[in-house]
């Protein structure tokens, strides 16, 4: 089975609210961070390939990558997964479906 599947925005706050702790990587701009934020670890897409060093790390371990809407991270996914990443999972439509299911 592939192991870098997507997951909904609904899977992602299963996730979070069991608190268990999870690899989530925002990889919004710095401003749309500090405007609202699921309290991942902040990489900028841009900054992806200058900061592989600190993903490291988890190769090996699920790593969840969000944005605003699902587009950035999609990108990111697959720019990970070039690089040898096996586990890693988009969060389809991003923070704005997230925030969806507060409503």
């Amino acid at each position: 089975m592939d192991k870098n599947y997507d997951i909904t925005a609904e899977q992602l706050k299963e996730m979070l609210d069991s608190e268990q702790p999870i690899n989530l990587i925002d990889v919004r701009e710095d401003y749309e961070y500090e405007d609202d934020n699921l309290g991942a670890k902040l990489i900028p897409l841009g900054e992806v390939p200058d900061r592989l060093d600190e993903l490291e790390e988890l190769k090996g371990q699920p790593i969840y990558i969000h944005c605003r809407s699902g587009a950035r991270s999609g990108r990111a996914k697959e720019f990970l997964i070039s690089k040898g990443f096996e586990d890693v999972h988009n969060v389809l439509g991003g923070i704005l479906a997230y925030r969806e299911l507060d409503n």
